[in-house]
């Protein structure tokens, strides 16, 4: 099928002279090749890129992660319906990535890592894995690139990057360095090693996929994209030689990535299980391998194969797509989506992100050595240089580099708006505590208000941040002078767990004490008194701090915080 989808609105040229190159950082002469694409034809592939990210995600959402190292049964997949283009507006490997095309429209292709990760920061939208790890380290002022650095993030191979970084490569047809040099610049804020070469071979593939119809070659050409020593490239270069071994057996081939990038400890170093971008990436390649060219075969292939079987074939056929064209995608995936709906927590509805990324394709196309030109009849068409990106350096997330020593400036930390607590735990908080705020609380445990937990009604629940923040609960109060002022609590532990509870008075720290069933004195409950007296007649900042200790059911359990005078 694939053989007779190229438009004859899309044409190489070869043409060999000297002409000035230009790459983002320099300026040399050398000789170059360039390709020509039809804007027509451009928005044509760009669209279809889009389309089958939606419908990927959108079929395979409702197996996601509910078959881990399993092939899901033929008969548990859902059977696609039109109607169903319409469940991705809310999926976070879209919405993700339009932040960044934001990013991108508001600020330029010069926008500084800086500004990328003070935008991310100040996103709202729910987020897990490496994705939160990065933005939770920026928005306690660790910039950018440690955000992603496996001193400060757990999770650098994760998947994140890699389900995002599509849009690198539909703004760029036809050039590598720049989806190279973006995940540079977004995948550094979240990934590291692996976790973000995933994502730069990702939008690779996107910007083959304008130039190249057989799903293998543009596997291969976007190898050129990462570096060829680290794990991930092993990976692509060992789906491809099992493909070629057996192309009618994917799951021989799914067996073969199971045997290697799961049971192998070798291929788990720095990685947190099923979510790791190698063996999700492996579950892209099959499908585009395996599935030959045919929509419904290389999605249902990918999510066949499990694990984030939403996001691997949404990717898979975002590529796929690119290569085909909306023009000539079936029917039942060109029609039904809703024009004006808004993906959730983005200004884009469909037609504004067609809209965007035409604009940075544009930029980039003039950015990278190309130009547009103008055909007799008025048809603008992209001349794009034929290039070999150069990779990253290689890096390992089990053996990283130094830290760069990246902080926001306090003038930066202003310009982040949005905390790490949620709005809900806000609001629970001032029920329980009136007067008292919040900051570093975690999602983990369900932080919030109970109505009862252990004998005791209208509980409210913290959880740390992560394991080096600790959440702290904090008032500014009047202590009065001539009167005896102090602090009341009764704070709880979890039965499986324990935390340290740490109060501070103007800084002084007053208290530090497990809150354990070795300190406990009434079940799981601690009684703490802490004396104010000596601050009578000062207006003072009082911190109670939900500390971690081993990362294990720490959420404090807070039955009463009083302050009483008399």
């Amino acid at each position: 099928m694939l053989h007779a989808i190229m438009k004859l609105s899309v044409f190489f040229i070869a043409m060999a002279f000297v002409a000035p190159w230009f790459d983002i950082t320099s300026h040399s002469a050398e000789t170059v090749s360039y390709r020509k694409l039809t804007l027509t034809e451009y928005r044509n592939r760009m669209k279809a890129g889009w389309i089958g990210q939606i419908v990927g995600v959108s079929w395979g959402g409702p197996t996601e992660f509910k078959w881990q190292d399993k092939i899901i049964p033929e008969d548990k997949m859902p059977v696609w319906k039109p109607q169903m283009i319409n469940d991705a507006f809310g999926q976070d490997d879209l919405y993700v990535e339009m932040t960044f095309l934001r990013t991108l429209e508001q600020y330029g292709l010069d926008v500084s890592i800086r500004q990328a990760g003070i935008d991310f920061a100040n996103t709202r939208y729910p987020l897990w894995c490496a994705n939160n790890a990065g933005r939770t380290n920026l928005r306690k002022g660790i910039a950018p690139p440690d955000s992603s650095h496996p001193k400060f993030n757990r999770c650098p191979n994760d998947i994140d990057y890699q389900i995002e970084a599509d849009y690198s490569g539909l703004i760029a047809p036809g050039i590598p360095q720049a989806a190279v040099d973006l995940g540079e610049k977004f995948g550094r804020l979240m990934n590291y090693g692996d976790g973000m070469y995933a994502g730069q071979f990702v939008g690779a593939m996107y910007a083959a996929a304008f130039f190249e119809n057989q799903p293998a070659k543009i596997v291969e050409t976007a190898l050129a994209a990462i570096p060829a020593e680290c794990q991930y490239a092993e990976m692509v270069r060992d789906v491809l030689a099992w493909y070629k071994a057996a192309p009618n057996d994917w799951q021989k081939g799914w067996e073969k990535c199971q045997e290697k990038y799961r049971r192998n400890p070798e291929y788990q170093k720095a990685s947190n299980g099923g979510i790791d971008c190698k063996i999700n990436g492996a579950y892209v390649l099959l499908g585009l391998l395996y599935g030959k060219g045919d929509p419904d075969q290389t999605i249902l292939i990918s999510c066949r194969s499990g694990m984030d079987s939403d996001c691997n074939p949404s990717t898979a056929a975002g590529v796929l797509f690119t290569a085909i064209g909306f023009a000539e995608l079936p029917e039942r995936f060109r029609t039904g989506l809703d024009q004006d709906r808004k993906f959730s927590h983005t200004e884009y509805n469909f037609p504004g992100l067609i809209t965007v990324c035409e604009k940075l394709a544009r930029q980039i196309v003039t950015r990278y050595g190309g130009h547009i030109e103008q055909l007799p009849g008025g048809e603008e068409v992209f001349v794009i240089p034929v290039q070999s990106p150069k990779p990253s350096p290689l890096e390992l997330s089990w053996a990283p580099g130094p830290i760069a020593d990246s902080r926001f400036t306090p003038e930066e930390m202003a310009r982040i708006t949005v905390g790490n607590t949620p709005e809900k735990v806000k609001d629970a908080l001032a029920k329980f505590a009136p007067g008292w705020q919040i900051e570093n609380c975690g999602p983990d445990m369900d932080p919030g208000l109970r109505e009862e937990w252990q004998g005791r009604k209208n509980v409210f629940v913290s959880h740390p941040l992560d394991p080096q923040t600790g959440c702290v609960l904090s008032r500014t109060i009047n202590v009065p002078g001539g009167q005896t002022t102090q602090l009341r609590l009764i704070v709880g532990h979890d039965p499986q767990g324990d935390f340290d509870l740490i109060v501070r008075v103007a800084g002084e720290e007053r208290l530090r004490t497990p809150v354990s069933a070795r300190t406990a004195t009434d079940g799981h409950w601690l009684p703490v008194t802490v004396d104010l007296t000596p601050f009578a007649g000062k207006t003072v900042k009082v911190e109670l701090v939900n500390e971690p200790t081993g990362w294990a059911y720490e959420a404090a359990y807070w039955a009463e915080i009083a302050i009483e005078s008399r």
